[in-house]
């Protein structure tokens, strides 16, 4: 699995569903035998590799934010400020 494939999943899910939170691409990949494209975090849990975000911004950088609270993804809406980040 390839951290394009993991981008592309993301977003078939997310346009699907809305949303997708970090969590259930971790449980994806973790169920997919392709933790090589997790990390760890300072906190000590498995999050998003560096590969696969900047695969999924590639593919997303204009029309999806980060709930950064919530750990999830989201269709960008007019009232989003620039930037990648949303507030909820």
């Amino acid at each position: 699995m390839t951290p394009e494939k993991v981008a592309f999943w993301m977003l078939s899910e997310a346009e699907k569903h809305g949303c997708i939170y970090q969590d259930d691409v971790v449980d994806y990949l973790v169920k997919s035998n392709a933790t090589t494209l997790l990390r760890e975090n300072s906190e000590g849990n498995l999050v998003l590799g560096l590969a696969t975000l900047n695969a999924f911004k590639k593919i997303t950088e204009t029309t999806v934010v980060w709930v950064k609270p919530d750990r999830y993804w989201r269709f960008r809406v007019a009232e989003d400020e620039p930037g990648r980040e949303a507030r909820g």
